[in-house]
């Protein structure tokens, strides 16, 4: 996999980083963050006019048929612009698990939506505790019952993508988180992200709700979920990398004893490490994506633990280096480092 950027990718990136300095600055992130709805419509329009939404669709659906390494410098920038709007829940994991186990006739009713901006997705898949959801046979429909928990974004999705337990496997339901009978209770993550416990009681749904009829759905979810790691892989690398060049200034400008701190041989060791961190996080990076088109699900769990230690280890050094300050929600690097934290959560969800 060559991993140097074509024109269109470098295009694409340079328009993402225009779109954060100019249109997603952090003062209008935090405005999002804290809106009752948690991600902003006009941002994910604008991502959509660029063409974001539609680079890991199908090219029959309305897509760009990006791949993983396509998606890699994509989710570099919106790591480095911490995006919190549904992109890897709807673009990536959702409509991801739609082309590979759904039917033609259900991806063209979904996925030229989701490229379009108009529908949002979230897969449910974390069964909650002693409520797994199970689907039985509803004459010639379906029932639903359980409950799921921490499901991303799934407060803000149109459709929702239910994983239960059904004939012939696992099966991932299209289901109205409308529809009566579903519960969603919608909370704000840590990292600024959106997160939901959604309980299912009753709740019917008719036959072609199942994407691919009554196929085991396992080895798609299984394919769905590793690009989606490789995906917050690069996006890891991009929280590392800006909360690097927000700690190295810091240190380059905070003065104590008469000089900036970045003249401490200790402080310098430490950036020094943290440097490293991010090459490393990022060669993991590039792994991830070339093991997951290749659907090598142990190489890929391994290349996510590994970046998640990293992010961890650069989010204590960053908080450290900064002193009190890297704590308030004022200073961006708080919330870096919030993320940066957070990303082995999302990764244990998924591997």
């Amino acid at each position: 996999m060559n991993f140097s950027l074509t024109e269109e990718q470098q295009l694409l990136a340079d328009s993402l980083a225009r779109f954060f300095e100019r249109d997603y600055t952090f003062e209008k992130r935090r405005a999002i963050q804290g809106s009752p709805e948690g991600y902003g419509r006009a941002a994910w329009a604008q991502l959509a006019e660029m063409g974001i939404l539609a680079l890991p669709l199908p090219a029959a659906h309305g897509g760009f048929g990006g791949g993983a390494g396509d998606l890699l410098p994509v989710m570099k920038a919106l790591g480095a612009g911490l995006l919190v709007e549904p992109y890897l829940a709807t673009a990536i994991l959702g409509a991801g698990l739609v082309a590979r186990a759904g039917t033609e006739a259900q991806a063209a009713a979904i996925l030229p939506g989701v490229g379009e901006g108009k529908t949002l997705l979230a897969v449910a898949h974390r069964d909650a505790d002693g409520a797994p959801v199970k689907a039985t046979r509803d004459g010639a429909g379906w029932k639903l019952d359980g409950g799921k928990r921490v499901v991303l974004h799934g407060g803000q999705a149109t459709t929702l993508v239910v994983v239960a337990a059904a004939e012939g496997g696992a099966g991932a339901f299209l289901v109205d988180p409308a529809a009566a009978g579903v519960t969603v209770r919608d909370y704000r993550t840590i990292d600024g992200l959106r997160g939901a416990d959604i309980a299912f009681a009753g709740v019917r749904l008719p036959a072609d709700a199942r994407l691919g009829g009554d196929a085991d759905a396992g080895a798609a979810l299984r394919a769905a979920f590793d690009h989606a790691i490789a995906a917050l892989c690069a996006e890891a690398v991009g929280v590392i990398e800006q909360l690097n060049t927000l700690t190295l200034d810091y240190i380059k400008t905070r003065q104590q004893f008469g000089q900036p701190i970045g003249r401490f041989q200790v402080l310098q060791h430490r950036a020094v490490d943290m440097f490293i961190a991010a090459e490393q996080a990022k060669s993991m990076a590039y792994l991830a994506a070339m093991r997951a088109e290749a659907g090598d699900s142990v190489a890929v769990a391994g290349a996510a633990r590994y970046v998640a230690k990293q992010a961890r280890q650069v989010a204590k050094d960053a908080i450290q280096l900064h002193g009190g300050m890297g704590v308030t929600n004022e200073l961006p690097a708080a919330h870096y480092a919030k993320r940066a934290t957070m990303l082995g959560f999302w990764f244990a969800q998924l591997v």
